[in-house]
């Protein structure tokens, strides 16, 4: 009979807990992941009795509520705390999303906080995003002409600056890509829905010029055509977009190309 085993350190254990003050009235556990892939010890879910009342509204308050009065060595990224920088998307309670614009009043019962599935982790609620980022940065997102520049500004209609909403408004949070089956599997080769909405970014925009080498860029068994319209990057969003229908149309602009 085949056995099959984990690897070392993937069992998460019971970690440490930490009640909160007995005066406080308006108590919410919060339990979140802890990992330090420096040390030798397994990867473990603390819990925390947050007083809602001494601190903000949002799992991004939380986190901070407890590094600053309980536990000064959780680490997690943030920034803006405004769900524009993308630098606190973390798995809260299942769904990947921004801890900033999470309401904890959102949440029923505890608050599950982990980092997003299916990356390497730094530590604690830290991906490592570093393959993520090279992905982005293969798709030149830039704006490419052979225009010579005008001296002001590079014109575009009306008509033509609408066809770029729900593409620009991405903020490269990882929700979308971390949340894809697809890129779970083929994170080496499929760019990931989050890249390759970026990619129809640039492919929409009328000013231009480098479609067809964006899209013999594109043009990959894996690099694109691993999508298989999941939807999970849809509703994992936090900022309501559909990178599914970006895709769709590189695919549709591939078949156009070639009749």
């Amino acid at each position: 009979m085949v056995q099959f085993s984990l690897p070392a350190n993937s069992k998460i254990v019971k970690g440490r807990h930490y009640p909160a003050d007995p005066s406080a009235r308006n108590v919410r556990r919060v339990r979140v992941y802890r990992y330090n892939p420096d040390a030798s010890e397994n990867p473990r879910v603390d819990s925390y009795e947050v007083d809602l009342d001494s601190c903000g509204p949002m799992v991004l308050d939380l986190l901070i509520a407890i590094k600053n009065d309980i536990d000064q060595t959780l680490t997690f990224r943030r920034s803006c705390r405004e769900g524009v920088c993308g630098s606190c998307a973390m798995n809260i309670n299942g769904s990947n999303t921004l801890a900033c614009t999470k309401s904890v009043n959102d949440i029923r019962g505890d608050v599950k906080v982990y980092p997003l599935p299916h990356m390497a982790v730094v530590k604690d609620l830290v991906p490592d995003l570093t393959q993520f980022y090279a992905q982005y940065t293969e798709i030149k997102p830039w704006l490419q002409t052979t225009t010579p520049q005008p001296q002001a500004e590079w014109k575009q209609s009306r008509e033509h600056r609408e066809k770029l909403d729900g593409l620009y408004e991405c903020i490269l949070c990882a929700c979308c890509s971390s949340s894809c089956p697809s890129y779970w599997w083929n994170s080496d080769r499929y760019l990931g829905p989050a890249v390759l909405l970026q990619a129809y970014r640039w492919l929409a925009d009328s000013r231009d010029e480098a479609a067809g080498e964006r899209l013999d860029d594109l043009e990959d068994p894996f690099r694109l055509y691993r999508c298989h319209t999941i939807m999970n990057c849809a509703q994992t969003c936090p900022k309501g977009l559909n990178p599914a229908k970006a895709i769709a149309s590189i695919k549709s602009m591939m078949v156009e190309r070639q009749s």
